[in-house]
């Protein structure tokens, strides 16, 4: 059984910053690292959207237009946790968001394996 165990969402008024974390563990969880990475995003009534994804090692990266220049991801294989740090948050980036484990560096939900339960982030205008 894997595990992914979101944290760090809250509530922060526009223009301010969040991080949220992402822990991995499991009895078949065998390799952090061998897992590409990736957040995603669902709000209320929406589908779940894409929002940042990582390599194996760390060493690249991918945002959509949406978020480029203020989220950033970073993972840690030795502390088996990725990250997602948000700034400039703005209103519409409300959403419940979820990490989520995978063998392809793709942005389509479908194609990762594991996901965590989520946690809200609320932005207030």
């Amino acid at each position: 059984q894997v595990q992914l165990v979101e944290s760090g969402g809250g509530f922060v008024q526009a223009g301010g910053s969040l991080r949220v974390s992402c822990a991995a563990s499991g009895r078949t969880f065998s390799t952090f690292s061998s897992y590409v990475m990736g957040w995603f995003r669902q709000a209320p009534g929406k589908e779940r959207e894409f929002v940042a994804g990582i390599s194996r090692s760390g060493a690249t990266t991918y945002y959509p237009d949406s978020v480029k220049g203020r989220f950033t991801i970073s993972r840690d294989n030795a502390k088996n946790t990725v990250y997602l740090s948000m700034n400039n948050l703005k209103p519409e980036d409300t959403a419940v968001y979820y990490c989520a484990a995978g063998m392809q560096f793709v942005t389509v939900a479908r194609a990762y394996d594991y996901w965590g339960q989520g946690t809200q982030v609320t932005v207030s205008s």
